[in-house]
């Protein structure tokens, strides 16, 4: 962790310039000390309170049981930064707590969110913050990028080798990823990156003493139409900030009350 626990709340246009070339960013801190050490601990009780037959990478969608993570998914000096990316309707799309345990965390093998997303948004325009809950770090699994592959979308997938030790089932083939370009986002406790959903991306296992946790914040502009409604799925998104670009199309959910 760094020795002091400063903000970067500001966005310059060399940032922006950065994200748009290469379908990433390494940023700062937006919350303080205080606010992300009551994520950890609220974190820290979800996993004691899962399942036995779920493993912490697998929590998916959390903000819609625990209305409390909007005091970080609609916070205001978030949705300031988001807004320099993709304009001032804001939309929330998801959240995905990714915990690897030490020792066994699993691969998330190498893919593009947007392809897994199919054809559920149009067009596919989704920013994802990632933020590091734990230091990630190399040891133990840190988030990679192929830098620039953002801007192929015909890439292949194949059948992951070992399913049981994958987060997902499917991979893209060793041919259509350039791991010269592999870039390792290691992150102290508290700063984030950002990708794009068609950015290539994936992380190692954690076989190391020291737990990964990372919460994934995925936002869209307000003009992206939203097919779950008209697919009859029960995934909702919310309008954050700014207003409705698609005419009455999309179907948002009240954001809910949440404790400060």
């Amino acid at each position: 962790m760094a020795k002091e626990w400063e903000l970067t709340t500001g966005v310059t246009d060399q940032q922006v310039d950065f994200y748009q070339q290469n379908g990433y960013l390494i940023f700062g801190r937006i919350f303080t000390k205080a606010e992300l050490d009551r994520l950890y601990a609220y974190v820290d009780q979800m996993i004691v309170d899962l399942p036995e037959n779920k493993r912490p990478e697998q929590m998916d969608t959390p903000h819609f049981q625990h209305p409390f993570l909007f005091n970080y998914l609609a916070h205001p000096r978030v949705l300031d930064v988001i807004e320099r990316f993709i304009g001032p309707d804001i939309v929330l799309w998801s959240s995905h707590f990714i915990s690897k345990r030490c020792n066994d965390g699993l691969v998330v093998p190498w893919h593009q969110d947007g392809v897994y997303w199919g054809n559920r948004l149009e067009p596919m325009d989704v920013i994802t913050m990632w933020l590091a809950v734990d230091a990630s770090k190399v040891e133990n699994g840190c988030m990679r990028v192929i830098a620039g592959s953002h801007k192929d979308q015909d890439l292949r997938y194949q059948t992951v080798a070992n399913r049981s030790e994958n987060l997902f089932g499917s991979e893209l083939v060793t041919e259509d990823r350039d791991p010269s370009k592999a870039v390792d986002l290691e992150l102290a406790v508290g700063e984030c990156h950002f990708h794009e959903a068609f950015t290539v991306h994936g992380s190692n296992a954690n076989t190391s003493q020291q737990r990964r946790c990372g919460y994934t914040m995925r936002y869209m502009p307000a003009s992206v139409r939203c097919n779950d409604a008209k697919a009859n799925l029960s995934h909702q998104i919310y309008l954050l900030r700014g207003q409705d670009r698609t005419s009455g199309y999309n179907r948002y959910s009240s954001v809910p009350s949440f404790p400060s």
